[in-house]
């Protein structure tokens, strides 16, 4: 299992703790149903043994800093209140500067190693202490919109992107924050496990309008989930784990238990598509993004359920006709 290792400092908001960690939750839990492995082990760590948070609830039980981290953990760096302060007050403190210098000792090296499996990531002003222990370097990288100028003063060879809901660059992801951090953990688990279960999740979480890290369009993959009809989702989530079925209606409407006809109205009123076109839409959206991620087209269009070059191109048109409309 992969270590997603949360550090918790006094002060830490809650939420940028509670959401992502409850988003990889769910993915463990959403896996074993499926019959797989869960894929995630949380941790808590701290400089010290017990915190008190943002909204003043106590955690206690923090695993001490450790000395090494396992191949392939995700440190994730969590936000704090800046109040009437400059969230560069904080640097002041023992727990910020034990950190900052376990973070330089233990992470960056891993951070900066080619070809190295560990990752940051950052949950709004988190990544001005990653900034402050010299883990962004030149990276692409946000946070909280009343954090971005400290934050450059942080990491002067960084470069800060402003209105971002999170940015990937490398190994380094950093999130603006609140629930932009439940955006960035549902982006990690559809790498590690598939948009199927990183779907299932955002369901769970009634999350639907899910948000990326370029741009404000909706992946097909996500796009008509903004509802709350259980027949719908179920169809929705067994075409998002088996695209390469041939999900005739009646198929689907087994899925949905409900009528061929009745899922068909169904479909209009709640995606605003036939379930036909739905089908098609996951299926380019997956082949697209196989290719972005150096498979042959060959190998890309069969695991998504297209038959050929021919298909392809004709699936192609008919989802650009789609959206635009």
């Amino acid at each position: 299992m992969k270590d997603i290792a949360f550090v918790v400092l006094p002060g830490t908001l809650l939420l940028d703790l509670a959401g992502p960690a409850e988003a990889f939750r769910l993915a463990n839990q959403r896996l074993v149903q499926r019959g797989a492995p869960p894929a995630y082990r949380l941790r808590y760590l701290g400089p010290q043994a017990g915190s008190d948070t943002s909204v003043g609830v106590a955690l206690a039980g923090l695993e001490p800093l450790p000395p090494t981290l396992p191949d392939g953990a995700t440190v994730v760096l969590l936000g704090q209140p800046s109040g009437l302060e400059s969230p560069l007050q904080a640097r002041l403190t023992k727990a910020w500067t034990d950190t900052r210098r376990w973070l330089a000792r233990v992470l960056a090296p891993g951070l900066a190693r080619p070809g190295g499996t560990l990752q940051l990531a950052t949950v709004c002003a988190g990544a001005l202490l990653a900034a402050d222990a010299g883990l962004l370097g030149t990276h692409r990288c946000t946070t909280h919109h009343e954090s971005l100028a400290d934050l450059q003063r942080l990491a002067p060879q960084a470069t800060v992107l402003a209105n971002r809901v999170f940015v990937i660059d490398g190994p380094v992801a950093s999130s603006a924050g609140i629930t932009a951090g439940i955006d960035l953990a549902l982006h990690l688990v559809a790498q590690d496990c598939g948009e199927a279960i990183a779907a299932a999740v955002a369901q769970v979480m009634v999350v639907y309008l899910r948000r990326g890290p370029d741009d404000p369009e909706l992946s097909p993959l996500l796009a008509g989930r903004h509802h709350l009809h259980p027949a719908v989702h179920r169809v929705q989530d067994a075409v998002c784990a088996q695209p390469a079925a041939a999900w005739p209606l009646e198929a689907l409407a087994d899925v949905a238990h409900v009528t061929p006809r009745h899922l068909a109205r169904l479909f209009r009123e709640h995606v605003g598509r036939t379930p036909r076109e739905y089908v098609q839409s996951v299926r380019v959206a997956l082949a697209e993004r196989a290719l972005e991620s150096g498979q042959p087209l060959k190998q890309a269009i069969a695991a998504a359920g297209i038959g050929g070059d021919r298909q392809w191109r004709r699936l192609r048109r008919a989802n650009v006709l789609l959206t635009e409309h």
